[in-house]
């Protein structure tokens, strides 16, 4: 692929996107001119992620490559999602973007499903962390002298003790063990403010712990109760 081709990274803020750009800048086939992350209008944060768009942005500022925003409803139905998700394609795409970036490792779905959205568009997807071994993705990550802090927890899979916790090998060991080290069935999130593609740490400082349900909270069974934790930026930073 040719270095003029230009790529948009569809950018989490957590350690797999991270890691994934980290790849594509090593191996220099290709450059990522933009990342775009999607913001849950509402409450002004990344969506799943909860990072607030000014710490988002002040990442993006760090790791040094513009951002663009998709901002959705708070609770957007998938037809109202895929809607929007397509206007933006389209629009990136009359901005000269042919192929884009994802973070995904082992979601088979989820693979699939960004495929057959991006391909009647005209834009390719590049998966440069797919099928690699998580235990070793996060072994590597670490090595590399990326640092990450849990920002949210799947409450059926981690419990609220692990939010705002730095990752560490020492962290991951006490997950349990059907939780992913990557957390790529969706038991954590991560906020990556640090690592060799930034050319400055992002600093910051915990905030407040909340809760929130998804689902029908009056359907114990089909109820999911996710923990967020609050990262604020520094004063005078």
């Amino acid at each position: 692929m040719s270095k003029k081709t230009k790529t948009y990274f569809n950018w989490s803020s957590g350690k797999d996107s991270a890691l994934a750009l980290y790849y594509l800048q090593q191996q220099k086939y290709l450059e990522v001119n933009l990342l775009m992350t999607t913001l849950n209008k509402h409450h002004n944060r990344v969506s799943m992620h909860g990072l607030h768009k000014e710490v988002l942005e002040a990442q993006a500022k760090a790791v040094g490559i513009p951002l663009d925003i998709l901002e959705v409803p708070e609770k957007p139905n998938m037809e109202e999602y895929n809607d929007l998700m397509k206007n933006k394609v389209l629009d990136l795409k009359s901005r000269g973007y042919t192929q884009t970036v994802f973070g995904d490792i082992f979601l088979e779905d989820l693979k699939q499903y960004r495929e057959n959205m991006l391909r009647p568009l005209g834009i390719a997807p590049i998966f440069p962390i797919w099928k690699k071994d998580t235990k070793a993705l996060i072994h590597e990550f670490l090595e590399l002298g990326f640092k990450a802090v849990i920002v949210c927890v799947n409450n059926s899979r981690l419990d609220a003790s692990f939010l705002g916790k730095g990752l560490s090998l020492e962290l991951i060991e006490k997950f349990p063990k059907d939780v992913d080290p990557c957390g790529e069935n969706g038991e954590f999130h991560t906020f990556c403010f640090d690592g060799p593609i930034f050319k400055n740490p992002v600093p910051f400082e915990i905030g407040e712990k909340v809760f929130r349900d998804y689902g029908n909270p009056s359907d114990k069974k089909n109820n999911i109760m996710f923990g967020f934790c609050d990262i604020k930026l520094k004063a005078n930073s």
